[in-house]
């Protein structure tokens, strides 16, 4: 099988930051594509970053300048650096993985991020 496993997540006050991580494990033989989502409460699950096998990133409008994704070379382990936190960032934020570029998809179980005073 394959595992995604996130950590990182906790609470933190408006401008403050945290560093997300994420590892896969299990039956794979290539560099995959990775990501990471969001869901708030109530919210529909949206894109906030994703790196390919390559390195090459895509990221939501609302990340720009404050997020970065990066991964460990020639592995599947990825990272969210989140500088600048606002309330409007609370929500879990969930780990994914694109096995073959065709609809295999496997996801972490999240970690929450709150954002508060």
């Amino acid at each position: 099988q394959v595992q995604l496993v996130e950590s990182g997540g906790g609470m933190v006050q408006p401008g403050g930051s945290l560093r997300l991580s994420c590892t896969a494990s299990g039956f794979l033989f290539t560099i995959n594509d990775m990501g990471w989502y969001r869901q708030a409460p109530g919210k529909e699950r949206e894109l906030v970053a994703t790196i390919t096998g390559s390195g090459r990133t895509n990221y939501a409008g609302f990340v720009k300048g404050r997020f970065t994704i990066s991964r460990e070379a020639a592995k599947n382990t990825i990272y969210l650096q989140m500088n600048n936190l606002n309330p409007g960032d609370t929500a879990v934020y969930y780990c994914n993985l694109d096995r073959d570029g065709r609809g295999t998809v496997y996801w972490g179980q999240g970690t929450q991020v709150t954002v508060s005073s």
